[in-house]
Formats: structure tokens, C-alpha cells, sequence
């Protein structure tokens, strides 16, 4: 690892730890050197496993082609999951350790297979999966004020905080991903709506593409990964504690419950 990628990586983690967001990383890493931001990614994950913690799956972002428009890309990007970012349904979840989250409504896979081909398909997506789950990612920028490229959400592991999953696990077999309603509220107010096809035409599009990202990369997804397969609609900021609740066509409800603690 090179010393330039040690400290972007230092820098990175500090403000997570301090709750102090920086300037962009894109000021140190080009704006089109994608494979020095995931270098940096990958030095806070290796870390994160030095220090014992586990990895449980992978996140997708920038599954919106608006937002990938936006951001100058013609690709998703990808995270780390860990098992201290899991949240279930309903359980608190600490407001004062996060810079300035936000919320996005989506659908979880679950595998029971590994995925390591070379190339994937539909269908293996569709066999490797043991059932799909409501979920609500919670994601907070270490960059300041959200000013972010693509390389700067790269090597901020994709701008990854906190997941909680539903409890209602569905088959694949029994749901229509690319047709499924979503909409995000608050205390009755909708703030956010979407469907499937949000995500790429259609969640699989962005499970298949992460499948052979991976293989690309010697790390494949395996049987008891998490796969967040990206938003279904606009990302909603969390301005204070209280419950966001999610619906997603044939998945159910889940719901993401902000404390503000002491």
C-alpha cells in the first residue's frame, strides 16, 4: 500500500471516528482514478477485519442512472457490509454517532449459493438467492456536505453507515423485482417514492453486475451474503430522531428508528 493511500485512508477513518466530515479525497486521488479509490476502500475494510470485526455482504450504489449522470460515471459502485452496521426491524439506532445521514428504501438479497463465475446471469442470480427482504440503507458521507465525485464516494466505501433488514423473507419465485412499489415515510407523510425498475431496469441488472465485479476482484460473493441492491427512490435526510417505515410491493414493511441518545 502505497503512503499517499494510507492516509487518504487515515483521513477517512478519523472523520468517521471524530464525526468531523473532510474535504474531498478527489483533491488527492484523480477524479477518474477509480482503481486508487477502491485501493483506499479496501485499506479501511482490511483494517475493520484486523480490528475483528465481520464481513456479512456487499452494498450497491449509484444504481440510478440520474445520479450516475450526475456524477460523470457509467457504472454502480460498490461497499462492504459488516455485521456492526445491521440493524433489525425497528431497533434503535444511534442519531449522535452519524455526520449526516440519510435514508433510501430497498431490496435485500440473500444467498445460499456462491457466485463465482465468470460471468452471471439472471438466472443464477435467481438460484443463488435463498429469499429477498425489505431493508433501508442508512448512508452518511464523510465528505463535507455531500460534495462528492465518484472517487470520493469510492474510497468512502461507498458512502456506507448502517443497514437494518425486514423480517419477512420472500422467494425470488414469488415477487416481480422489477415492478415492485416502494414508498419511504414519516409519521404518515410519504417523502419518497420509487419501484424496481429504479435500480438499474431492475434489481437483478445490479446483483449481476456486483457478482462479476467481485469475481474481477478474487472475492466473490457467497452462500449467507447480504446484497443491497440499491435505492428504489430518492435518499431522504434524517434530521432528527424518530421512525422511517419502508413499503416495498410483495416484501412488506421495515423500519429504520433514529435515538437520539444521551
Amino acid at each position: 500500500m502505497s503512503d499517499a493511500i494510507a492516509q487518504i485512508a487515515a483521513r477517512l477513518r478519523h472523520a468517521q471516528q471524530a464525526r468531523e466530515p473532510i474535504e474531498p479525497v478527489r483533491g488527492e486521488v484523480a477524479i477518474d482514478d477509480i482503481a486508487t479509490a477502491y485501493a483506499v476502500q479496501q485499506a479501511n475494510v482490511d483494517r475493520r477485519v484486523a480490528n475483528g470485526e465481520r464481513i456479512v455482504g456487499r452494498k450497491i450504489g449509484l444504481t440510478s442512472l440520474a445520479v450516475q449522470k450526475q456524477l460523470g460515471v457509467d457504472q454502480p459502485d460498490f461497499g462492504t457490509l459488516f455485521a456492526s452496521m445491521a440493524y433489525g426491524d425497528g431497533q434503535p439506532m444511534p442519531l449522535p454517532a452519524l455526520i449526516q445521514p440519510k435514508v433510501e428504501a430497498e431490496i435485500a438479497l440473500v444467498l445460499d449459493r456462491d457466485l463465482t463465475d465468470e460471468k452471471h446471469t439472471f438466472v443464477d442470480i435467481l438460484r443463488a438467492s435463498a429469499y429477498a427482504l425489505a431493508a433501508i440503507e442508512v448512508v452518511d458521507s464523510r465528505i463535507r456536505n455531500w460534495d462528492i465525485r465518484f472517487v470520493d464516494t469510492v474510497a468512502d466505501n461507498a458512502s456506507s453507515a448502517l443497514f437494518v433488514l425486514g423480517s419477512r423473507p420472500v422467494p425470488l419465485s414469488r415477487l416481480d423485482l422489477g415492478a415492485c412499489a416502494m414508498t419511504l415515510e414519516r409519521g404518515g407523510e410519504v417523502l419518497s417514492r420509487g419501484e424496481g425498475g429504479a435500480c438499474l431496469g431492475n434489481p437483478l441488472n445490479a446483483a449481476v453486475w456486483l457478482a462479476d465485479r467481485m469475481v474481477q476482484l478474487g472475492t466473490p460473493l457467497r452462500a449467507g451474503d447480504v446484497v443491497m441492491t440499491g435505492a428504489l427512490g430518492p435518499m431522504v435526510v434524517v434530521k432528527e430522531a424518530g421512525t422511517f417505515t419502508a413499503q416495498i410491493g410483495g416484501l412488506g414493511s421495515v423500519r429504520a428508528t433514529f435515538d437520539a441518545g444521551p
